[in-house]
């Protein structure tokens, strides 16, 4: 058996009655186009390595093929669509940090290019003899191909070489603070400084968040706080940070308390009822950003 890319992969059922399964070949592991291939099944869009068996022809597009069963043979899956995947993201990462190109990496894990681009260009969960391939290849592990340490703190990732630290201005500060989502807000509480977890929401160049009467975020309420919220892409070693410092007020008025509730992008993570809301206005906001210096 020869195929070459594009091709089609097509795999009898040797039951009578039972669909046929097809899918496009995207991977090559031998120049003379022989077994094994990696495979897109058009049924599922998943891509695996497969060993064709006695029942598995390969089609060549442009061949007509005679139906089975009296059914039309199903064509080629369409690419995946979008953007890359975290997967994706992971492995062109790693790639990177090697200094490798797409066919030094493919001919370490024994694939083809088209193959290796396809995965870090498209959304895609290969199967784990891939992963296990191409982590050989990157000198790293399964696990942080698939992503498995993301329960660990941020940060345990690679440095950049090259990192440049900058300053961001008001106007970025206040963008990337408007993005909402999962902020953390830092106060004196009886027992000494803690740091909590909230969802925020920002309007009228203020900081609102809600939580329970009586809970240790309420007594921010009448004191100077600061709220930080950040992203850290530990794929891509970089990130940023934004800080705003201000005196936490409850809001009392019913009609404001009501354009928040309406306007909330989401219900708190915590859970319950969460009837106080509490802003903060900004009287110091700064941020910092990490990114590859220039060269």
């Amino acid at each position: 058996m020869h195929a070459q890319l594009g091709d089609r992969l097509v795999v009898e059922s040797p039951v009578t009655g039972l669909a046929r399964r097809d899918g496009e070949i995207v991977g090559l592991h031998h120049d003379d186009g022989t077994p094994p291939y990696d495979v897109r099944w058009s049924g599922t869009g998943e891509v695996t390595l497969v060993f064709p068996g006695p029942d598995a022809h390969v089609h060549h597009p442009g061949h007509e093929e005679p139906p089975a069963g009296g059914q039309a043979p199903a064509g080629p899956a369409a690419p995946a669509a979008g953007r890359p995947g975290d997967f994706g993201r992971r492995l062109a990462a790693a790639r990177r940090r090697r200094g490798l190109s797409l066919e030094e990496t493919a001919g370490r894990a024994r694939m083809s290019p088209q193959y290796l681009a396809y995965l870090e260009q498209r959304s895609s969960e290969p199967g784990i003899a891939t992963v296990l391939r191409l982590a050989d290849a990157l000198g790293t592990t399964l696990v942080a191909l698939r992503g498995g340490d993301q329960e660990l703190p941020p940060g345990q990732g690679q440095a950049l070489l090259h990192p440049r630290l900058t300053d961001l201005s008001q106007d970025e500060c206040r963008a990337l603070l408007s993005t909402h989502g999962v902020g953390r807000i830092a106060l004196v509480t009886p027992d000494g400084p803690a740091a909590f977890p909230v969802n925020y929401e920002v309007a009228d160049e203020a900081v609102f968040f809600r939580t329970e009467p009586g809970s240790a975020p309420a007594t921010a309420v009448g004191n100077e706080v600061a709220f930080e919220v950040d992203h850290v892409d530990e794929v891509m070693s970089r990130g940023w940070s934004v800080l705003a410092v201000g005196r936490a007020e409850a809001v009392d008025d019913p009609e404001v308390v009501r354009r928040l509730q309406e306007r909330a992008h989401s219900a708190p993570w915590a859970g319950g009822p969460r009837t106080l809301w509490v802003r903060v206005r900004p009287t110091r906001l700064t941020g910092r950003r990490i990114t590859v210096a220039d060269r």
